[in-house]
């Protein structure tokens, strides 16, 4: 469905564009990449907080894709951010330890103080920590965009599932052309 509103106080939020998540290889991530860089312009062009967010490992728990249990840990040159996305001194940098980017960061406060009232998600993995982070604001009383063509899986099925049956649940979607439009 098209973008009907933005906020007067709107955040862009670019989940796990980072060296490591880039190198695995989901298809469209240069895509992603691009898009993703092209919002992140428009918001900062604009006045808007971009938010830039990587992770540095998963939960230790067992689940069937992992039955072994224990986390992955990430460091230094795997934790960086694509050069594409431009990074500047005003953008809020936060680094997540589990899929969702508000669980055990600063991200609520950072959001509130900026008086935030609806994100712009973009980022990979769809059905990982886009997904986990667009439940935690949607749970947090943020209106919620999900920038459908500056997301990636490395599934296809996952990303197609998620975008259409999950996301629209508690999400807007939109296109990265109909956020531009938008701003």
């Amino acid at each position: 469905m098209p973008l009907t509103t933005v906020d007067p106080t709107p955040a862009l939020l670019v989940v796990d564009l980072q060296a490591a998540i880039v190198a695995m290889g989901a298809p469209g991530t240069p895509e992603v990449v691009e898009r993703s860089a092209r919002l992140a312009d428009a918001f900062r062009a604009a006045g808007h907080p971009v938010v830039l967010i990587n992770v540095d490992g998963s939960p230790a728990g067992r689940s069937d894709a992992n039955p072994a249990g224990g986390g992955m840990r990430m460091s230094g040159e795997q934790l960086a951010f694509a050069p594409e996305l431009g990074q500047v001194t005003s953008d809020i940098v936060v680094t997540k330890h589990t899929r969702g980017a508000f669980h055990g960061t600063a991200l609520e406060g950072e959001l509130a103080a900026r008086g935030v009232t609806q994100v712009f998600v973009t980022g990979i993995a769809t059905g990982s920590g886009v997904e986990e982070t667009c439940r935690e604001a949607y749970a947090r009383g943020l209106n919620v965009v999900v920038v459908t063509d500056a997301c990636a899986d490395r599934d296809p099925e996952v990303h197609d599932f998620v975008l259409t049956r999950v996301l629209p649940r508690f999400t807007e979607t939109a296109t990265t052309d109909e956020v531009l439009a938008g701003l």
